[in-house]
């Protein structure tokens, strides 16, 4: 290569390093701003994480210490306070529901399960094990609402489905509805989604009412 080539060459060289360098002190920043963020963003959310971890674990710890306490309103209080710092955890809800209905408070049971299932920062199926739970032990709920709040758990691809419509014929049978109630027990023992248990309630039911499980469900397909 002649020496004006190697002379053009380290010119262009130069000129390509200037314009990087002034590129860099112009956009620079840009790019340390980019780190900051990432940086900073992994460190917050592994913050964050740390943080839930450890109120989980206080959570834990409380509630167990709650579980052990040998007297009944304090056992109810301790859990009355953790279900209320954190309105959106299942476990504390169930338990102090389940505790309310052992000292004989279902309304206020029904209250705390009430709550849980209207809250929308839980998963479904958590809400809709409360609200199933809340109809079984609510006393002054009228056989019509009981049917109107099972009827919405029962809908294809609802978790407590099975047992909604278990649910649903002892109300039909408690309000004299005995074909309704017999139909759909026969929907319990043809629907694949039913247990063997389940499956054995329905049918000893339905013999319970002087019928045999195939007649009715040969009267259901007949429909």
């Amino acid at each position: 290569m002649s020496n004006p080539d190697s002379f053009i060459d380290e010119v262009s060289e130069e000129v390509r390093r200037e314009r990087l360098f002034v590129l860099l002190r112009r956009y620079g920043w840009i790019g340390i701003l980019l780190v900051l963020v990432i940086v900073g963003g992994a460190a917050g959310y592994e913050w964050r994480q740390s943080r839930l971890a450890a109120q989980a674990q206080a959570r834990g710890d409380a509630l167990l210490a709650a579980q052990v306490e040998a007297d009944a309103e304090t056992r109810t209080a301790a859990l009355a306070r953790i279900a209320q710092e954190a309105p959106d955890a299942v476990v504390p809800a169930l338990t102090l529901a389940a505790e309310q209905v052992a000292a004989g408070d279902g309304t206020a049971a029904v209250a705390t399960l009430d709550a849980l299932a209207a809250n929308g920062e839980v998963p479904e199926i958590y809400r809709d094990l409360a609200a199933f739970k809340s109809v079984l032990i609510d006393a002054d709920r009228t056989p019509e609402d009981r049917l109107l709040a099972l009827e919405a758990l029962s809908v294809p691809g609802a978790p407590f489905r099975m047992l909604a419509l278990e649910q649903i014929a002892l109300v039909q049978l408690g309000m004299g509805e005995r074909e309704p109630a017999l139909e759909r027990l026969a929907a319990i023992l043809e629907d694949a989604e039913s247990s063997a248990d389940l499956r054995d309630r329905a049918a000893s039911l339905m013999v319970a009412l002087g019928e045999t499980p195939d007649s009715v469900t040969g009267a259901a397909d007949a429909q």
